[in-house]
């Protein structure tokens, strides 16, 4: 009967060593979500940056449109228009970037922004809208 008890106080002591986690698996599990991280962080700011992009070019094609607008009122022309006419013609901002009107007048324009990812997007009224500042 002795050996029985020592053979199970021995089983015993196995059983309750192996608990938990050993250090080597909890640091494997780390080194794992560490490189999901490096992956995924890269592709999300990516994403991040392209919706600024959308956002700014969707901005600029509203502009477009509410320049046409605007010209169709004052007979023909795009000469002193400002933002706040544009907003009045039914441009609504969806950005932090503010438009800038680099020309406007008779023969057409010329709208920039700079959006919040840093790029700058144009629109004319022939060419639509294109990457550039209206250099």
């Amino acid at each position: 009967m002795s050996i029985t008890t020592a053979l199970e106080t021995q089983r015993r002591r196995i059983e309750d060593n192996e608990k938990g986690f050993t250090l080597i698996e909890l640091l494997v599990v780390v080194l794992i979500i560490g490189i999901l991280a490096a992956i995924a962080i890269p592709v999300f700011i990516g994403q991040q940056n392209q919706a600024r992009d959308a956002a700014a070019t969707s901005d600029l094609a509203n502009i477009r449109v509410a320049m046409v607008s605007y010209s169709v009122a004052e007979g023909g022309t795009f000469a002193g228009v400002t933002v706040a006419d544009l907003q009045g013609n039914g441009y609504v901002q969806s950005t932090t970037a503010a438009p800038t009107i680099a020309s406007a007048d008779a023969n057409g324009f010329c709208v920039w922004v700079q959006s919040d990812s840093g790029t700058n997007f144009q629109v004319t009224e022939a060419a639509g809208v294109t990457e550039g500042n209206c250099t």
